[in-house]
């Protein structure tokens, strides 16, 4: 996610077959996940509990006890933004423990019906998790499929942030970092990533996008139904669904990769000279760490305010007045593109095993952000790095060290995401190039997105993959730059000094940050 500050200029807010229930299999079962399975073994007569998977920042976020496979979405938009669509969740999960009861992460809509492998089981709420109980309990290394029927609504107070974005002429999704939960039920923690097949019916004159390839379209009557699919899995905070009066343009990337871009019919034209520059960044990117890791990719450029923009998986929303009314220069707009085009590679293809993880996305982001910069425009790298350790120690006192960030302010979950875990992040990544070299950073980044696509991945395989292809001991280095109170002495950089926080103004400067 990138953050984007306000300026004067103001935008309008406006089925796959599958084995037969209970089937036993080989599991493969999540770290986080596994940590936490015994606290789902509970009595069915004992009053239902919000679970989660032990996220030391999102305690109730992600629910122990299965591992979701796939998740099949089903949305019919009404017409208007301000009402709720119907909705249908399928989930299909192999259980890692006996489960009597099954939670959910679910609020904000109402559900209307719950079966277990087709028979209808009883819930109930608690927390923010809907708690299933099926008619029979679900024994450890069993199949089964969830199907909830309820709505999903768009429209919420100011105590939740993400979700269902409202634009001029529809909607779009920002779930990070824990509001996918209240579009849709889900185990809501990038640990536990799944296939996803998307559905959505809505009024003729609307278009739907949604993240991976479309398969069908299906016109009838009055309303178009549009169905993609996912062929990587994805974390539930990054799914996208675009439903408005809107252009889908296509263009062929590197290695004919299909790529598609939405944008408000009446501003294409105008935003196509911006749509027209991915192909070169996918390039880009890839000469820097390997291949592009999924099957298709553009931007969703929605008409609405959010202030932020955001990688959602092949999909990337930015809000179209960035590139249509932004005070900011050109180079600076391109570079938040490869922002979000580099968190397809680390954030997206690698999720964070946990929250505290955040710093290997958005350090790794605002690093090719910067780098992209620095090739193409002309601005230092070592100059971004060099302030960026000036107000390290300030970051630091204000949000935590990279890795250990502190929690977001109650109301604020999105609070988790500060200086601290962008340019902080990446003056980590700056300190271990200096340390190990530039050709052994380089194969580290190459071997990183290779060996962990398609999973979920943690700072402490991050620092053994880095000893292992530098050849060195690098624990206590890499300990004290993401765990330390205070930033140590950059590598090769003795005279680079840190404000102290105490002296420092109590306000930073205002600068742009990303999801």
């Amino acid at each position: 996610m990138l953050l984007i500050p306000r300026t004067k200029v103001q935008r309008p807010v406006p089925g796959a077959s599958r084995p037969s229930p209970r089937t036993r299999r080989r599991l493969r079962v999540p770290a986080l996940l596994a940590l936490a399975v015994s606290t789902c073994l509970v009595a069915a007569s004992a009053p239902a509990t919000p679970l989660g998977v032990g996220d030391r920042l999102y305690p109730y976020l992600g629910n122990p006890g299965y591992d979701v496979m796939s998740y099949d979405l089903s949305f019919t938009y009404p017409g208007t933004n301000s009402k709720p669509l119907q909705a249908v969740t399928r989930i299909d999960a192999w259980t890692t423990a006996d489960l009597e009861r099954v939670n959910l992460d679910f609020a904000h809509g109402k559900v209307e019906s719950v079966e277990v492998d087709g028979e209808p089981a009883t819930f109930s709420t608690a927390g923010e998790d809907l708690v299933v109980t099926p008619e029979a309990p679900l024994p450890d290394g069993s199949w089964t499929r969830i199907t909830v029927r309820h709505t999903s609504d768009p429209v919420y107070g100011k105590e939740r942030e993400g979700g269902w974005v409202r634009t001029a002429d529809g909607l779009a999704m920002a779930n990070q970092a824990d509001a996918a939960h209240v579009v849709f039920p889900c185990n809501d923690h990038p640990s536990d990533k799944a296939m996803f097949t998307i559905r959505v019916t809505a009024p003729n004159g609307y278009t739907a996008v949604a993240n991976g390839l479309r398969s069908d379209v299906d016109r009838g009557g009055r309303a178009t139904t549009w169905t993609y699919r996912t062929e990587h899995p994805m974390a539930t905070e990054l799914a996208q669904v675009s439903i408005g009066r809107s252009t889908v343009r296509h263009r062929t990337g590197p290695h004919g990769l299909p790529l598609r871009d939405v944008v408000p019919t009446k501003h294409r034209e105008q935003l196509e000279p911006w749509l027209e520059k991915t192909p070169d960044q996918i390039s880009w990117m890839e000469s820097k760490i390997g291949r592009y890791p999924f099957e298709t990719y553009g931007l969703l450029m929605a008409d609405a305010a959010t202030g932020f923009e955001l990688e959602t998986q092949t999909l990337s929303l930015f809000e179209r007045g960035l590139f249509t009314e932004s005070a900011f220069p050109k180079w600076y707009i391109e570079s938040i593109m490869v922002h979000e085009l580099a968190h397809q590679w680390f954030g997206d293809s690698v999720s964070p095993r946990s929250w505290s993880d955040l710093w290997l996305s958005e350090g790794h982001a605002t690093w090719y952000e910067a780098l992209y910069a620095a090739e193409k425009a002309g601005r230092p790298l070592e100059a971004r790095m060099r302030a960026a350790y000036a107000a390290s120690d300030r970051w630091r006192a204000a949000g935590g060290p990279p890795a250990a960030p502190k929690a977001a302010a109650p109301g604020k979950k999105n609070g988790i995401f500060r200086p601290n875990v962008y340019d902080g992040a990446a003056l980590v990544l700056y300190a271990l190039r200096q340390e190990i070299g530039a050709p052994a950073f380089e194969r580290l980044e190459r071997a990183w997105v290779s060996r962990y696509q398609d999973t979920a991945a943690s700072t402490a395989d991050f620092v053994a993959l880095a000893e292992e292809i530098s050849g060195r001991n690098l624990d206590g280095f890499l300990h004290a730059w993401l765990y330390g109170k205070k930033t140590p002495p950059m590598p090769g950089q003795p005279e680079w000094r840190s404000t102290d926080p105490a002296k420092a103004p109590t306000k930073a400067p205002t600068k742009a940050s990303t999801k």
